[in-house]
């Protein structure tokens, strides 16, 4: 009866936290770099012998889903048109990726999959059936696409752990990122398989005029529109009338 007791008091625990819970987004900000920090309590204290038994850290910051819609583009009669497309009901706006060793020298295929360990491993739901290599064609173009705007981001040999106990990385976060929950998942991993798992919030937010102007287009759009259109004609007619007597 004790049994699963002693199995459970015997799995290590992880203790992780980050360097900033709230990001704020004002008119300077110019990006940030987030640090995810903790430690690994084992069993009475017991760290494992590196060398014959090394535990790995991979930690995974996922943004708010979204619906987006991908276009291939086409080059016809020399001029490029939107061809294909495809919608997913569920992308993240954001995934970074940080791990001690690269990722499958760590764990397998099946494991990095349902854990989405990988911009490759990535659970995207499209819309509509297609065929399997369409799928894959158009999730890397997503993965591309973001990953060369700093929305998406991998980096093996990421995480430092010393002395088999404290680890830390850090993981960039682009000026364009989107406001929201994040999450970040932190997994211990031995021989391949998820010991311990433990997640921790960041909440993303816009902050001063910025906030005033978002919460005003979402909840007051029609003043929004119209405070935006006659401040234009003003600013356009001022410009005009600046230009007419100089």
């Amino acid at each position: 009866m004790l049994a699963p007791l002693l199995l459970g008091a015997a799995k290590p625990v992880l203790v992780p936290d980050v360097s900033q819970r709230d990001i704020d987004i004002i008119y300077s900000f110019t990006g940030a770099e987030l640090l995810l920090f903790g430690a690994i309590l084992y069993p009475r204290g017991r760290v494992p012998d590196p060398g014959k038994d090394q535990a790995d850290i991979v930690i995974v910051v996922k943004g708010p889903t979204e619906a987006v819609q991908v276009r291939e583009k086409q080059k016809v009669a020399g001029i490029w048109v939107n061809a294909e497309r495809m919608r997913y009901r569920s992308a993240p706006t954001f995934y970074a990726v940080a791990s001690s060793r690269p990722l499958d020298t760590i764990v397998d295929d099946r494991t990095r999959a349902i854990y989405e360990m990988g911009l490759d491993r990535l659970q995207l739901s499209p819309a509509s059936g297609t065929s399997a290599d369409t799928q894959q064609r158009f999730a890397a173009g997503l993965v591309d696409l973001r990953r060369r705007h700093g929305l998406y981001y991998e980096s093996p040999d990421a995480v430092e752990i010393t002395d088999g106990v404290l680890y830390r990385a850090r993981i960039p976060i682009p000026a364009r990122v989107p406001v929201g929950r994040f999450t970040a998942e932190t997994f211990l991993v031995r021989d391949g398989h998820v010991l311990a798992a433990a997640t921790r919030e960041i909440i993303i937010r816009k902050s001063g005029f910025e906030r005033f102007v978002a919460r005003a287009a979402n909840h007051a759009s029609l003043l929004y529109g119209l405070c935006a259109v006659a401040l234009s004609v003003v600013l356009g007619w001022g410009a005009g009338a600046l230009w007419r007597r100089f």
